[in-house]
């Protein structure tokens, strides 16, 4: 490699060949070869906010010590890996590498991707849609060529239509295409929650399902504390009857996103801490359960060629489950209206 630490010929960067160094000689007795084997290999393609906030997020959680990053734009690439590097003192023997080449990705046990574009002021959906179809098409059969026994997170958005087509680009098997999905929502539920009850997050229990979007679904049937369901002690909760307005925090949900764009131009950390505990779930085989995009075909009567979120088992092989809620008629309904949703901008979509 080029002592400047330029890029050699597999778009690498590095310093020169250390083993001709007559300190190192006198310093180190090679006994046995190394490997660069960590067996929890992830990749991210992009390395715009939410990339890097994922990136950090398993780094210093210690999800995995071993990063691979990829992207278009080559100095933002290089500047971002060589500060992680920098910061390698105080992490668990991280390795990080990045590279324009898919080379690099090989043998990747998870590929996130949160590389796309931005929606244009006044551009339809479909449209947004086709553009970051354009995106993965680039993208995804690569990343499958270096590593056809990766499992792939999708979080570009709109990101259940994006995961659908990414499960197509692929060829995987359906329980190895994993969108984001309703994670965040769903976190997001779960802390407004806490704020209005003063009870910790994690003790706050419930789940928003369908699409990560405007047309996702608050499961108030299921919503608990402490095992106590809110629907026997208010059985209107959630809907437009509901005397206490309880919907008002699934709207809270729907809006947060755009409010925290509209005051600091982009989602990142919370995006990031969901990709880091999906990947978590995977790497440590941990069969817990997440609502994250997965094919719904034969759910819950959906008969459309989908992917929305469900509450899904995770382990090291993906989706081993997709756990059957009991849902309500009108929890029911709007899930099912979800899916004819994605499934009428899914038909425009030129592969």
């Amino acid at each position: 490699m080029p002592a400047n630490g330029s890029s050699d010929s597999n778009g690498l960067w590095g310093f020169k060949d250390k083993t001709k160094m007559a300190t190192l000689q006198q310093l180190i007795q090679p006994v046995q070869p190394k490997t660069d084997d960590t067996n929890n290999k992830v990749t991210v393609v992009g390395t715009g906010q939410v990339g890097m906030a994922a990136v950090f997020a398993m780094l210093t959680q210690g999800v995995t010590n071993n990063i691979a990053l990829v992207d278009v734009m080559e100095n933002k690439l290089k500047g971002e890996m060589m500060d992680l590097q920098h910061g390698s003192a105080f992490m668990k023997n991280a390795k990080i590498q990045a590279s324009t080449d898919y080379a690099i990705t090989a043998f990747s046990k998870i590929c996130v991707v949160t590389a796309g574009v931005r929606q244009r002021e006044g551009e339809s959906r479909l449209a947004l849609v086709q553009r970051n179809t354009d995106v993965l098409k680039r993208i995804i059969p690569k990343l499958v060529q270096y590593s056809p026994d990766t499992i792939l997170i999708i979080a570009s958005n709109p990101v259940d239509i994006l995961t659908y087509v990414s499960w197509k680009l692929s060829g995987l098997p359906k329980h190895r295409v994993i969108g984001s999905g309703t994670n965040l929502d769903s976190a997001r539920f779960r802390y407004l929650l806490s704020e209005k009850l003063s009870v910790a997050a994690t003790s706050c229990h419930g789940y928003i399902i369908g699409e990560h979007g405007d047309s996702s679904v608050p499961i108030w049937s299921g919503v608990n504390v402490a095992g106590v369901r809110f629907c026997d002690l208010n059985q209107r909760i959630g809907t437009e009857t509901d005397p206490e307005n309880w919907n008002e925090l699934h709207e809270m949900v729907v809006r947060s996103a755009y409010e925290v764009i509209r005051l600091k131009g982009y989602t990142s950390w919370a995006i990031g801490l969901s990709l880091s505990q999906l990947a978590r779930a995977i790497l440590t085989n941990a069969n817990s359960v997440h609502p994250v995009s997965t094919y719904v075909m034969g759910e819950h009567g959906i008969d459309e060629e989908v992917f929305l979120s469900l509450p899904c088992v995770l382990g090291q092989n993906g989706v081993s489950d997709v756990i059957r809620q009991p849902l309500t008629e009108i929890e029911l309904a709007l899930l099912q209206k979800s899916a004819l949703v994605m499934s009428a901008v899914q038909i425009g979509i030129i592969f």
